[in-house]
């Protein structure tokens, strides 16, 4: 039954009430009650793709025994973080004002991810030592999701074994194309067969859970080339898809190609075009467009590390780059491998910033991060919205409500800022 969700107080102006609002106190789907998370970073790979902005480091050049001792640094290091942080106590990572309201154990984790960079560069026995060092100091649900990235060169039966053996649950796979000239212009290491022969490599070791990374929208893809690599997803057995528009930064190999005029920018009226088509596509193929980027065979099959996230709950983040989010407290580590690794060696904190978040800021967050579900957000977990806002936002097109819960529109999803932006006034 169509509804509307209103409240006196706008999102955008901070009061007293807001912090002790039970949409922050006592949710019923988001924060504390979506879970709790574990991601680690491991930021290898053998080369840095030119649109790549992510905290990695690339080892290819590299003489190969050096690479060897590197990684064998970078997991104790990923492993004395990890401990550090957990043996710090829960409180310790929460805002001052905030940390007489939780207890100092750690709550049960729900979900593990391991991604890069290519985690799967270390190797299977690497990746297994950091998983082991998880179940040691924190208590690790039976049902937990683990995810482990792996680019299609890193795959092989021997891997995928070793991770089965370690508790992995879950694949995701970064096939990002499966026309051969779009991996070339995107850097990428693989032909275009090998994505879905490693998905059945993983399969066969007993890994069922597996995700297709894909990019669309890449200068000199053509419509056929998108419709082509949704086909063949739909040939696999894979049970979850993750469908990014490319993005090109300023400081980035594209972005100084596009700068200098030697490679067009995205155009964003195709990368809507394949949005839509992606949702027809893949819908018709038996996967449910449950988030803006991504599509599952069920809703069983979900992400439940990133549902964690667009629901505004915690988890530690652990590794260069890696970010951590406990009851309104983001952090952030070092970009850099060797300051990571110096700092860990040291004794000292990787941290390089920390940034407190109000019931405003909170507010804004719950609503960028909770639109991007299809279901929207529960109505007891909405921070206040000033009815004028949510009118505008209504009118646009862009939210729409049923039995209470708030959600984007198929035009709001590709306009998710401007929804927002709505609805708060802003």
């Amino acid at each position: 039954m169509p509804g509307r969700v209103v409240a006196d107080t706008p999102v955008s102006t901070p009061t007293v009430e807001a912090a002790d609002a039970s949409w922050l106190r006592a949710p019923l789907e988001s924060g504390p009650a979506a879970g709790f998370g574990v991601y680690l970073h491991v930021p290898f790979c053998h080369h840095r793709c030119g649109y790549c902005d992510f905290a990695t480091a690339a080892v290819g050049a590299q003489d190969p025994d050096d690479v060897e001792v590197l990684f064998d640094r970078y997991v104790a290091a990923l492993i004395t973080d990890l401990r550090r942080q957990v043996g710090a106590g829960r409180r310790a990572h929460r805002p001052s004002a905030a940390r007489d309201e939780v207890p100092d154990d750690w709550p049960v984790v729900t979900s593990l991810f391991l991604g890069g960079g290519t985690p799967t560069l270390v190797g299977g026995p690497r990746l297994a030592r950091v998983l082991a060092a998880v179940r040691d100091v924190l208590d690790v649900a039976a049902e937990a999701e683990i995810t482990v990235e792996c680019n299609p060169e890193t795959a092989s039966p021997a891997l995928f074994a070793a991770l089965r053996e370690a508790g992995v649950t879950r694949i995701s796979m970064g096939a990002q194309s499966f026309s051969p000239a779009v991996l070339t212009t995107l850097e990428r290491g693989h032909t275009a067969d090998r994505p879905l022969a490693a998905v059945e490599e993983a399969a066969a070791a007993g890994i069922v859970h597996v995700n297709l990374d894909l990019i669309y929208g890449t200068p000199g893809e053509s419509d056929d080339d998108w419709r082509d690599t949704l086909a063949r997803v739909l040939t696999s057995r894979v049970d979850h898809v993750s469908a990014y528009a490319l993005t090109i930064h300023d400081n980035t190999a594209f972005g100084r190609a596009v700068s200098r005029g030697t490679m067009p920018d995205v155009d964003p009226d195709v990368q809507a075009d394949r949005f839509a088509l992606a949702g027809e596509v893949l819908g018709a193929g038996g996967f449910r467009h449950y988030e803006v980027s991504n599509f599952a065979r069920g809703d069983t099959n979900r992400s439940a590390h990133n549902v964690l996230y667009w629901r505004h709950g915690d988890y530690l983040g652990v590794g260069v780059g890696a970010h951590a989010h406990h009851g309104g407290r983001r952090a952030w580590t070092t970009r850099s491998t060797t300051r990571y690794l110096d700092a860990i060696e040291a004794g000292a904190t990787p941290v390089t910033g920390t940034e407190d978040l109000d019931a405003t800021e909170r507010g804004l967050e719950r609503l960028l991060l909770g639109l991007r579900l299809r279901e929207g957000i529960h109505p007891a977990d909405l921070p206040p919205i000033a009815p004028l806002a949510l009118e505008d936002a209504l009118d646009a097109g862009l939210v729409e409500t049923s039995c209470g819960r708030l959600r984007c529109t198929e035009s709001g999803w590709f306009l998710l800022d401007e929804a927002v932006d709505r609805l708060t006034g802003g």
